[in-house]
């Protein structure tokens, strides 16, 4: 839980569109600081009790009335009052709610501006919420996490994480990382005493507990990232395999250019579709060969990066091609070169093979991998695919809804900055090195644990998370 705040000092006032730009039957227009129920009551009058003003109004209150400028009426709106602190800002909050379309809400925004307010950065409203005390740092990004999300896996470990599951984690663990810094610093404090607020022993104990709790939170990242950015799956095989039409298969549309010529796809498609829950980055990559001109030369070369990349390979071989055996030899020194990542045999084009099923058994023996058949030309067994597809990632998407994971690589390159400091305390200890040593890492540790969560501020960081949404958020 976040700590009790005092009500903020009011900043100047923004505002912004908060609703996506376009036709619609109602758009929200929102502002929020220093004197935005002054603004709008010059602006706005009441259907009922016109003669009230909007500052006397209770907070989470709703006032019908116009919207004018001057004489000129702008439209018919409905007005939100929130006041200080209880609201998503913790400052005075009023929100617009007029009809949808560009043009009447170009004109409520301009409105709003030229009576005293400034358009909002990018963001700047959550911002304003995390420097006020309101959400911390993972809270936030977890909004915007929460927003883009793709897929249910990714919305649900958002809303975890914005109802705070990992930051009451990391508070737990920089609690006790705190209580062993102020130890070591009473005994930098009496130094000349020669005396141990806390044995070395029972430090060392809970430098190691901590370490491990945190490398739990490392590791979790490979679950966390693919929920939130999708499973990636590289689409893998000879050039004329039927990559390109597998691709537009899955997702049901035509996204990459299907040619017989080999050599076509000079570059990768990425491009995303959804299977029970699961959301999957397909990556349809140029055909596995020697290139013959500079173009495909890169485009192979870049097709190798993905599969070293993927979270899991569809190699993709037309069963019926006369020197498929030799392709098996293929396939199974990928299986070996990649030991770790999960990789599926496509056998395409069934449908012009009598014995296809004999084919992809022996492939499947002499390789040891998963093979399905199918014919994407013809959109045939692709249901079946998908659901392989996704039980080689399952699990993934059926986590509790009280599980805590991270999602973030700026979350995960923290940790395991965290857990190193850790992992260094503790060799420090074991060797009976300085106090002032130990000391050090432990606030190393404990500086990195509090850039997650926004106790320990930088101002670039700030940028780039709240740079990254939308203005009016």
């Amino acid at each position: 839980m976040n700590e009790p705040f005092s009500p903020p000092v009011q900043s100047e006032p923004i505002a912004a569109i908060a609703t996506p730009v376009g036709v619609g039957a109602l758009a929200v227009v929102r502002m929020s600081g220093e004197g935005v129920f002054s603004i709008t009551d010059r602006i706005f009058t009441k259907a009922r009790s016109p003669e009230t003003s909007l500052s006397e109004s209770p907070g989470y209150t709703a006032h019908f009335g116009k919207l004018h400028d001057g004489d000129r009426m702008i439209d018919e709106v409905i007005v939100l009052v929130f006041r200080s602190p209880d609201s998503f800002t913790t400052e005075d909050i009023v929100e617009i709610t007029c009809h949808g379309g560009p043009v009447v809400t170009k004109h409520v925004l301009k409105l709003l501006l030229d009576n005293g307010c400034r358009l909002a950065e990018p963001g700047e409203f959550t911002r304003r919420a995390f420097l006020n005390g309101r959400i911390d740092l993972l809270q936030a990004e977890a909004i915007g996490e929460m927003i883009h999300a793709r897929s249910e896996s990714a919305y649900r470990t958002a809303v975890n994480q914005m109802k705070g599951g990992l930051s009451g984690k990391l508070n737990g663990l920089r609690e006790q990382l705190l209580q062993s810094c102020a130890l070591l610093e009473l005994e930098l404090d009496f130094s000349e005493e020669d005396v141990e607020f806390q044995s070395r022993e029972e430090l060392s104990g809970q430098v190691d507990m901590l370490q491990k709790e945190v490398e739990k939170l490392v590791e979790s990242y490979q679950h966390g990232r693919l929920l939130s950015e999708g499973v990636a799956t590289a689409i893998i095989g000879k050039p004329n395999a039927g990559k390109s039409t597998l691709l537009n298969a899955l997702l049901g549309e035509e996204r990459a250019i299907v040619s017989h010529m080999p050599g076509t796809t000079r570059d990768y498609i990425e491009e995303c579709f959804i299977y029970d829950k699961t959301m999957f980055r397909l990556t349809d990559t140029a055909g596995l060969r020697d290139a013959v001109e500079e173009i495909e030369h890169e485009g192979v070369r870049r097709s190798y990066e993905k599969i070293a990349e993927a979270d899991l390979i569809l190699y993709l071989m037309d069963i019926g091609a006369s020197d498929y055996e030799q392709e098996v030899q293929a396939i199974a020194e990928l299986r070996d070169k990649h030991p770790d990542i999960r990789l599926m045999v496509v056998a395409n084009k069934t449908d012009t093979v009598d014995d296809s099923v004999r084919r992809a058994e022996g492939v499947a023996e002499q390789t040891g991998c998963m093979v399905l058949g199918i014919s994407a030309l013809k959109q045939e067994g692709l249901d079946v695919l998908k659901a392989e597809m996704n039980a080689m990632v399952e699990g993934l998407d059926k986590l509790h809804e009280a599980s805590v994971l991270v999602t973030s690589m700026r979350h995960y390159e923290a940790l395991r900055n965290a857990a190193d400091a850790l992992q260094n305390a503790r060799e420090l200890i074991d060797a009976q090195s300085e106090t002032e040593l130990i000391a050090f890492e432990l606030r190393s540790a404990l500086d990195y644990v509090g850039e997650i969560t926004g106790k320990v501020v930088n101002e670039e960081v700030l940028n780039v998370i709240f740079g990254q949404f939308c203005i009016g958020k």
